[in-house]
């Protein structure tokens, strides 16, 4: 009997916790599903060679996600009249002779060069070979609390600290701890705070923020 007692008062006492620990009107409001998730790490992680420094993270450049700005060198084998530096116009796409206009937002190069061959195999050539790089990347911008704030050239590898460097450093009145970063990813522009050794992409917008002491 004493412990069915007993057993009654610690169930009691383990409700009364849930009870004083929830919050009344608590629900998770639809636009929050929404909202975009924080932002994604820079690229996929592929494992770290042999002698890498542990828990720095290795980026698949091959995840580069084209879009507009970016200029795309473009190689047929065997085509030297195609072969050239082509640029991702405002729309997205890529005009090539013979074949026209190709979508290049949101695709890798790898897939860039796929799209291409297959069209060209389609309309012109039997067995076409394509290969698509970077040859420069879309800017990326930088503004707020920064001695020069505007439109650079996107460095490969960068980060926060570089893209300040490049701004000419911080003015007097700048947070030198974290910034706002804006990046689209998935189609939607997503802004978050970052640590200023976070790494940048192209077409990133760095917000440097005022410190309030």
């Amino acid at each position: 009997m004493l412990r069915l007692v007993l057993v009654t008062l610690l169930v009691a006492a383990a409700l009364g916790g849930c009870k004083m620990r929830a919050i009344p009107g608590l629900l998770m409001p639809g636009s929050a599903l929404a909202t975009p998730a924080p932002l994604p790490p820079p690229g996929a992680f592929a494992a770290a060679p042999m002698g890498a420094i542990p828990g720095v993270p290795v980026v698949v450049n091959e995840t580069y996600r084209l879009d507009s700005g970016d200029r795309v060198r473009i190689v047929v084998f065997g085509q030297d009249n195609l072969s050239r530096v082509y640029g991702v116009d405002g729309s997205g796409y890529i005009s090539l002779p013979l074949i026209g206009p190709v979508c290049a937002r949101g695709l890798t190069t790898f897939q860039l060069a796929a799209a291409l061959a297959g069209e060209l195999k389609r309309k012109y050539v039997k067995d076409p070979k394509v290969t698509a790089e970077v040859d420069v990347y879309r800017p990326f911008f930088i503004l707020g609390e920064v001695k020069k704030p505007g439109q650079f050239a996107y460095v490969n590898g960068m980060s926060v600290e570089t893209a300040v460097a490049i701004a000419e450093g911080y003015t007097e009145r700048a947070n030198e701890r974290k910034v706002r970063l804006t990046r689209k990813f998935g189609g939607v522009m997503s802004t978050v705070i970052v640590a200023t050794d976070y790494p940048l992409q192209p077409g990133d917008t760095v917000y440097v923020l005022e410190r309030f002491f």
